[in-house]
């Protein structure tokens, strides 16, 4: 629960400074290029994340890397900021609360859309304008496949979900005879 208030605030914080200079997208880019670095090496996230070496030792590691990588100022020293604070190993949180800021300055929303086999093209961008027109906002949508559906569709946007399977209509009747209750059919 506080790694998730840090992570929120440090991201919040670089993105309004990404805002007033707006270079908030690039910001982003460069922040998920360090995530993805410093998840992938574990020599790189220990000789940053191990206190057992000195701050300066662990900062000029730091800047190597990032003077190589074209870092900007502003994201470099962000980065350096987390290194001093000790916060580099919520590089993920923050990279992640920094791209929900980002999605929400752009209207743009998740969403995850559930099938039990693929969509053909023109059906999933028919989809997307539907979620599009209901959300007001754009719509950045994430397929996966799941056999277990039966058939239908289900449709995550943050918490909101709308599940048209065949899956849960069939647990819907199954819980209706087991109350007893009737069903619809007729």
């Amino acid at each position: 629960m506080i790694s998730s208030r840090v992570s929120k605030r440090y991201a919040k914080a670089l993105f309004i400074l990404g805002q007033e200079d707006g270079s908030f997208i690039t910001y982003g880019k460069k922040l998920e290029e360090f995530r993805d670095f410093y998840t992938e090496n574990p020599d790189f996230r220990n000789a940053l994340s191990n206190t057992v070496y000195k701050l300066e030792e662990r900062r000029n590691v730091l800047n190597y890397v990032l003077d190589k990588s074209g870092f900007s100022g502003v994201v470099k020293n962000f980065l350096n900021l987390l290194l001093e604070k000790n916060r580099v190993s919520i590089i993920k949180e923050i990279s992640e609360r920094y791209a929900a800021f980002t999605d929400e300055a752009m209207d743009i929303t998740n969403a995850e859309i559930i099938t039990a086999r693929p969509l053909r093209y023109d059906t999933l961008q028919k989809l997307i304008n539907s979620l599009k027109e209901m959300t007001s906002k754009d719509i950045r949508s994430k397929v996966i496949e799941d056999p277990d559906l039966i058939g239908g569709i289900v449709v995550k946007i943050g918490d909101m979900v709308m599940d048209g399977s065949v899956k849960a209509q069939l647990t819907g009747l199954k819980e209706s005879f087991k109350r007893g209750g009737q069903t619809s059919w007729k």
